[in-house]
């Protein structure tokens, strides 16, 4: 009797250096693939039509790709658990296949989908795939979690990686077709149409994007331009590492390839890019160990720090309307694309927290439910960083300058002119710093004074430490 097994798509709709479809399609004469559609509707703290938009693309691509090597995607929606069951009842599947999620919520799905399979006879395999490497691997001498990332990214990069699993090439023999729901859009969830321009979509489309941020010179520079938010210096690939539409092990195995030939200044480029990766996993480490980090803040210290943000300005700020060029033009760019630089999503979330005292959770919230690549550990770990609250937080006296932080990293002011068209005619110096009159026709005056606001989080700040 043949072997069936289920493989439980979830964050890698790819085919190749895919591990738990890998060792499905080793392990199997046919594999079932299958996703399997949340069915919460209109609202979401932790998404909005962005993402549902980018990820009914990538669906779309994955379907694709499974006809063309003979298999079909399976699409049911409801809750894992009951649908999987019903799914291992359908087509007498003794295994059912998955890479670990990352996040709590997912881990606790695992749990009772292992129960369930436990009940039945059904073997539940789940595989490491989203990261280099797992929450209990990089520990310190004691054997516990680093709570700090410069230790951390030591031991993370001291260590052997994996290599990338070559792509499946065929899921086995036929079973009769089975029952599958239409490929969905942001209309299964009840939500407004996407109006971002949110990149294509696609396990191809990601796969060229890494090899032209490899070859481009992107990635040659990436020490020296990763801070500029003009032009296009990232690697844009988050959104894509967020869907698992290229393989973490390959990108790590093509930046190593390209630095064994590359000159000294090409390989600190390089090595400045890895340990981004690595912030990607330690900020998942903390999560994993540390989940509270999603209630409340990391340090302790600081739990007591009043926020006490007006509604208004916190709209303002949502909108891109608080009067500071760079902070709106990030927000704008937030609203257009589904994603912001790097570099600007720290400005505009330390403005968030230190200059308008609003929670760094709605902030956190906000752009969850606008972002693309909107990864709840990554999300957490850099609202809290720039909150002064989290892991390896910068320290509460650290506040930025949005004025002083656009002199430096957009002095032509070439970001904000593109973001916000009204100060297109305004001088870039005249960005640099707070005027009495508005800049340009419509466009407001600095909602706050950033001096003031910065006395005010140090003393609160001082006084929770205090306690």
């Amino acid at each position: 009797m043949p072997r069936v097994s289920i493989h439980w798509f979830r964050r890698d709709l790819r085919l190749t250096d895919n591990t738990a479809l890998h060792h499905a399609s080793k392990g199997s004469d046919q594999v079932v693939p299958a996703y399997i559609l949340s069915t919460w509707k209109r609202q979401h703290d932790w998404t909005g039509p962005n993402r549902q938009h980018f990820l009914c693309g990538n669906l779309e691509s994955l379907a694709k790709n499974l006809e063309a090597i003979g298999s079909q995607l399976l699409l049911r929606a409801g809750d894992a658990v009951s649908e999987l069951e019903r799914l291992v009842h359908e087509t007498g599947a003794s295994a059912v296949y998955t890479n670990r999620d990352p996040d709590p919520f997912g881990r606790e799905v695992e749990g009772k989908v292992a129960a369930m399979c436990q009940k039945h006879g059904v073997e539940f395999l789940t595989f490491k795939d989203v990261t280099l490497h797992g929450p209990e691997e990089v520990l310190n001498g004691e054997g516990k979690p680093y709570r700090v990332y410069t230790p951390y990214s030591k031991n993370w990069l001291s260590l052997p990686k994996p290599e990338p699993v070559p792509a499946v090439k065929s899921l086995g023999i036929t079973l009769p077709k089975l029952v599958s729901l239409k490929l969905p859009t942001v209309r299964h969830w009840s939500l407004p149409e996407c109006t971002a321009a949110t990149p294509p979509p696609g396990e191809r489309t990601a796969r060229d994007r890494m090899k032209a941020f490899i070859s481009s010179g992107r990635l040659a520079a990436y020490a020296d331009m990763r801070n500029t938010p003009a032009g296009h210096h990232s690697s844009c690939l988050s959104p894509d590492l967020r869907y698992g539409l290229i393989g973490i092990r390959e990108l790590y195995q093509r930046c190593q390839k390209a630095a064994a030939t590359a000159k000294a200044s090409t390989k600190a480029s390089i090595e400045a890019y890895v340990k981004e990766l690595a912030w990607r996993e330690f900020y998942m480490t903390v999560l994993h160990h540390w989940p509270e980090v999603l209630e409340m803040e990391f340090n302790p210290e600081f739990r007591s720090v009043p926020w006490d943000g007006d509604d208004a300005h916190y709209e303002a700020w949502k909108e891109g309307r608080t009067g500071f060029p760079i902070v709106d033009a990030g927000m704008r760019q937030l609203l257009a694309t589904g994603w912001m630089h790097n570099r600007v999503r720290m400005i505009v979330s330390m403005f968030l927290t230190k200059d308008l005292h609003v929670h760094w959770r709605l902030g956190e919230s906000w752009f969850m439910q606008q972002l693309v690549d909107g990864e709840i550990a990554s999300n957490n770990g850099g609202w809290q960083w720039s909150a002064g609250t989290g892991a390896d937080a910068a320290p509460y006296f650290r506040i930025q300058n949005p004025w002083t932080q656009t002199k430096r990293y957009d002095p032509e002011g070439e970001y904000i002119k593109q973001w916000v068209p009204e100060l297109k005619d305004v001088a870039a110096e005249k960005l640099f710093q707070p005027c009495d009159t508005p800049l340009a026709k419509g466009y407001p005056l600095p909602i706050v004074d950033h001096s003031q606001e910065r006395e005010r989080t140090l003393k609160r700040f001082k006084m929770a430490k205090g306690r």
